[in-house]
């Protein structure tokens, strides 16, 4: 008669240890998944900010370019002349100060 193999002395499976590295792989995707959506969002977040600035800078040409029109000494004296009626003072209208 042959002799049973004993429970006791065969190895078992350490269910324990695959458990825990299921856990810690899992942990690791899930790591690894987050910190690749932070980055894209980050991307996109820069790529907006990115096009607004740009934006912003073009309206801070066209500002530039219409203040000095606004500014111009031609402009300013034609509005004097045209809507105010203003004129250079004549000769006897000048004062030297000494």
């Amino acid at each position: 008669m042959a002799a049973k193999p004993n429970r006791k002395t065969q190895p078992r499976q350490p269910i324990g240890v695959w458990i825990v590295l299921l856990a810690v792989f899992t942990t690791e995707m899930l790591l690894y998944t987050w910190s690749r959506v932070q980055c894209l969002r980050l991307g996109y977040g820069i790529s907006t900010a990115i096009d607004k600035q740009k934006e912003l800078q073009l309206l801070q040409n066209n500002l530039k370019i219409e203040l000095a029109h606004l500014k111009s000494p031609e402009r300013i004296t034609k509005i004097a002349r045209e809507r105010l009626g203003l004129r250079p003072p004549k000769p006897e209208q000048t004062v030297i100060i000494p």
